[in-house]
């Protein structure tokens, strides 16, 4: 058999990289920084550059047995030591097994004598000791502004930033150089993200006093990587990136169905419940029981020891838990027992970006089969940032499979009063609840729009919430439509009572005929008894008759006999 002819395109090898061990980050870069290599991470003031470049260096320490060298410009060893302990970075004890080393070299421009021999060769053997000193892998340097700030010749110090990255490569270290942003260029220079093999931006914007934070690769030489603009959080978790600006439709889909803790809402749909992996909308005006159902969802999802998590924005999670004693729900246990988790927050904490990112993490890291955001019209925000917002965070939870809860106060499920863009057409389901005000009164009811997937009742339910739980009651349709509260009470007494006159004129009537018949009755065993009489007495005058006529007969026979014997 003849062999196929070689491909001409061979096959090109990886490029080497070496994970930072930030969440999200590596994941966007495809592995995370070019072994090896110089990186540049470049922005403005407080977007958090340093954590960045710390967070590689400790990562590579704890979880990948790379010792780091953390050599600053700007801060003093001490001075960094205390930045980052609020993370739980203990770089003292780092430093102490011999795991990371920091050196503050100080630089004055004032103090630098510049001549055309002026280079960094002081530089190169300081950090080449503690490179050799504990062995590194992983070597960072903040600022790179401040080590070139006594160099004005531009061709100097081009030619010293080449030699600079070029000694970072022969000695195989993977480099992290921080700079600051530019005006109109990424760094101040402009000189450093061209020679870098890397390059990513920080950014740290304000729109409408809310501060996101994102972070997109510019470059990376030998590599793809996510393009994106991506936001990425700073707490005390550390930082962490979110690649949640895509929003793809290829997951699979999850197989089941879960009831929902209400057994009136769950003989409304085929099924006995939704279909597991959904988007589930409950809309509703204030006070028409939307949290409430939403906290039975998670009662019953808990019960059958599923974690459930909820990112609320009006109300505490102890607020909520409170609450729903009222109905019959304890809450509380089962965030004692580690399946539900709370995670409130105020709309106007973070922008769009920044919410959604959170939840990302919080996901990812909880991995609840049940979330509930509680109300998703809290958020504000453009329309257009909205509408993708919500197709991002729908996407996130499909993907992973997640059942995912949404109120909402608007009642057409709108996200603005002045928007036409709605959620309720990205929902698999869409549950409304409504108060219907009659008699000086005011009573729930629900009904669902829609199910994809299955079949569902069409008929308004009224629904009460009591110490013993939410019941749903059968649709009652009177006279005048369908009718709940005192209304329905009414209405119920007044048929009831409809029916007893029935019942009762019904029992008056089979009276006068039970005695009409008896007095009919009475009639015919007279008449009976008569025509008894008569006939006795017409058989009396027939036996008499017949009795006379024997007597006649007898004697004509006598006399005729007397005859016949005279002769």
């Amino acid at each position: 058999m003849a062999s196929e002819p070689e491909s001409p395109l061979k096959a090109v090898p990886a490029l080497p990289k070496v994970a930072t061990g930030i969440s999200g980050f590596d994941a966007i870069t495809f592995g995370g920084l070019p072994k090896g290599r110089p990186s540049l991470v470049c922005g403005a003031a407080g977007c958090g550059k340093t954590l960045f470049a710390t967070t590689f260096l400790v990562n590579g320490a704890t979880r990948f047995g790379e010792p780091g060298v953390f050599m600053s410009f700007e801060e003093r060893a001490e001075d960094l030591v205390a930045n980052v302990a609020s993370l739980g970075y203990d770089l003292d004890g780092l430093v102490a097994q011999g795991k990371l080393a920091i050196d503050h070299v100080r630089v004055e421009r004032g103090e630098i004598e510049e001549t055309g021999e002026y280079d960094l060769e002081g530089l190169f053997i300081r950090l080449g000791f503690a490179v050799d000193s504990i062995g590194a892998k992983r070597v960072v340097l903040d600022t790179i502004e401040t080590l070139f700030a006594g160099f004005s010749d531009e061709t100097v110090l081009r030619a010293e930033l080449r030699r600079l990255f070029g000694w970072i490569k022969d000695r195989g270290l993977t480099a992290i150089i921080t700079g600051e942003r530019g005006d109109g260029q990424l760094t101040r220079q402009g000189m450093e993200e061209y020679v870098s093999d890397c390059v990513v931006l920080l950014d740290n914007r304000v729109e409408d006093q809310i501060t996101t934070r994102r972070l997109r690769v510019v470059k990376y030489r030998g590599s793809a990587h996510g393009t994106n603009e991506y936001p990425f959080l700073i707490d005390a978790e550390g930082i962490s990136v979110l690649p949640v600006t895509s929003a793809d439709l290829d997951y699979t889909i999850a197989e089941g169905v879960i009831a929902t803790g209400i057994a009136g809402l769950d003989a409304m749909l085929e099924p006995g419940g939704f279909h597991r992996g959904t988007s589930i909308l409950i809309s509703g005006e204030a006070g028409t029981g939307k949290t409430m159902i939403a906290s039975s969802m998670i009662d019953a999802a808990c019960a059958r020891g599923e974690r459930c998590m909820a990112f609320v924005f009006e109300e505490s999670g102890h607020q909520i838990a409170r609450n729903a004693r009222s109905v019959g729900l304890d809450l509380a246990r089962h965030v004692e027992a580690g399946l539900l988790r709370f995670e409130a927050a105020r709309p106007s904490l973070y922008g769009l970006e920044m919410h959604l990112a959170r939840m990302h993490r919080d996901i990812d890291r909880f991995e609840p089969a049940l979330v509930v955001i509680d109300p998703l019209s809290a958020l504000r925000g453009p329309p257009v940032e909205l509408q993708s917002t919500m197709l991002r965070m729908i996407d996130l939870l499909k993907s992973r499979g997640i059942t995912a809860v949404f109120t909402s106060l608007r009642e057409d499920g709108d996200i603005d009063h002045d928007s036409a863009i709605g959620v309720s057409s990205l929902m698999d389901a869409w549950v409304k609840l409504l108060n219907v005000e009659a008699n000086g009164e005011r009573s729930r009811t629900l009904y669902v729009i829609k199910a994809r997937g299955m079949r569902h009742s069409n008929q308004v339910r009224e629904f009460t919430m009591s110490e013993d739980g939410i019941a749903l009651i059968d649709a009652y349709i009177g006279p005048a439509g369908v009718l709940t509260g005192t209304a329905r009470v009414v209405q119920e007494a007044e048929e009831a009572a409809a029916a007893l006159r029935r019942e009762q004129e019904n029992l008056r009537r089979q009276r006068e005929a039970l005695r009409r018949r008896r007095s009919l009755e009475r009639q015919i065993d007279e008449l009976r008894a008569t025509l008894e009489s008569v006939e006795e007495e017409e058989a009396l005058l027939l036996s008499e008759d017949e009795m006379r006529e024997t007597t006649l007969a007898n004697g004509r026979r006598n006399l005729a006999a007397r005859r016949g014997s005279a002769r």
